[in-house]
Order: structure tokens, then C-alpha cells, then sequence
């Protein structure tokens, strides 16, 4: 199967209450060979309205960071962990994460990216449970051979200044990690975060 036609199933999903209070579905936008998997927590107003990700306040910023790195939309692939809106930007409750659970893991095997940086608290969860944002952003880790990287979710940063020089500072070491994924240097410790001497960051 493809990733078009993979989205193209997504559009029609009906697993949850959130079919009924949404507008459009969120699939998500990007290349289909993406080496770096953006993945966030859920559509906004704006995204609901568009059928896009990222395309609001969050999303300008994110574009902002991406050309920190010399990046574009097209050269990475964005989604997020559900694919509607929570009516009233509300959190996505545990049975609306499940029932997309299957469409981001098929996403991501079709896409095979070497690295995947979780946006926010609610992505990380989604990959990393029991860990904190706030202690583990910028940290690599690997669970089954996928490397993982959490940092602040740009609408975090917009809300709370003290969060953008760290969301940057994490961004700019995103090249970093992926050319040490490509040179397979990364090394595992026991609790399977990724060395730091590693990495050189």
C-alpha cells in the first residue's frame, strides 16, 4: 500500500466519536521517503478547517525552526497522533488515541524514517510513556531499533517564552542526530537513551 493510499482510507475513518464534530480529517503532508517523521498531537481550528497540519500559529514556527536546519515541508513528512480535532481543542482522550493507533503505525511503516522527533508531551507518551518532556527533551532514545527524539511542541514555545530557546537549541542538533543514525554510531546505555558523547551534542 502507499501513503496516498493509505491517507485516502484515513479520510474515511469512522473509528471514533470524533468523526461526527470534525470538519475535514488531518492525515498528515510530506514526503514519502522522509528520513525525519515530525509527528504532533492532533489538528487545531485552522488545520480541521484546511485538511493540513501545522498550518496555524504552531505551524509558522514550525517552519521557522525547519529553516534553522535547512528544511522544507516537502523534505520531511508531519503528522500527528490523532487525525480530527478534539472539539474545542480539548486533549484527546485515551479511546480516540487507540482507535488512531493503527493509521500512525502504518504511516510510519510505510515511510521508514530513520528518525521520528515527537512534538510535545502527548506525542512523547504515545512513544515513550512514563517519560517528562521537561527533563527529556533533546534526548535521544531508541525502543525496537527507531530512533526517537522529544522535544517541545512549537505551541508550547508560543506560550511560554522560556520554552523557544530550548525548542531551537533542540532543533539544531536534529542534523546531528541524524547523521549519527546514518553512520550507525549511536550506542544504547541500559535504559536505552542515546549516549550524548555519542552524538557530540
Amino acid at each position: 500500500m502507499t501513503l496516498e493510499e493509505l491517507n485516502n482510507q484515513i479520510l474515511k475513518c469512522e473509528k471514533c466519536s470524533l468523526s461526527k464534530t470534525r470538519t475535514n480529517v488531518v492525515p498528515g503532508e510530506g514526503s514519502s521517503k522522509a528520513d525525519i517523521m515530525f509527528i504532533g498531537e492532533g489538528p487545531g481550528q485552522k488545520e480541521d478547517e484546511q485538511g493540513v497540519p501545522f498550518i496555524g500559529a504552531a505551524g509558522k514556527l514550525l517552519d521557522k525552526l525547519l529553516a534553522l536546519i535547512n528544511l522544507k515541508r516537502e523534505d520531511i513528512y508531519i503528522a500527528n497522533v490523532i487525525k480530527c480535532r478534539p472539539p474545542g481543542n480539548r486533549d484527546p482522550l485515551p479511546e480516540e488515541v487507540e482507535a488512531c493507533r493503527p493509521w500512525l503505525d502504518q504511516q510510519i511503516e510505510i515511510i521508514k524514517p530513520k528518525l521520528i522527533v515527537l512534538l510535545g508531551r502527548y506525542s512523547m507518551d504515545r512513544f515513550l510513556p512514563n517519560q517528562k518532556i521537561s527533563i527529556d527533551h533533546g534526548k535521544p532514545k531508541r525502543r525496537n531499533m527507531q530512533v526517537y527524539y522529544p522535544i517541545y511542541h512549537p505551541a508550547a514555545a508560543l506560550y511560554r517564552n522560556g520554552l523557544l530557546e530550548d525548542l531551537e537549541k533542540d532543533f539544531k542538533r536534529i542534523p546531528r542526530v541524524l547523521e549519527m543514525i546514518k553512520k550507525d554510531k549511536i550506542v544504547i546505555n541500559k535504559e536505552e537513551k542515546v549516549e550524548q558523547a555519542e552524538l557530540g551534542i
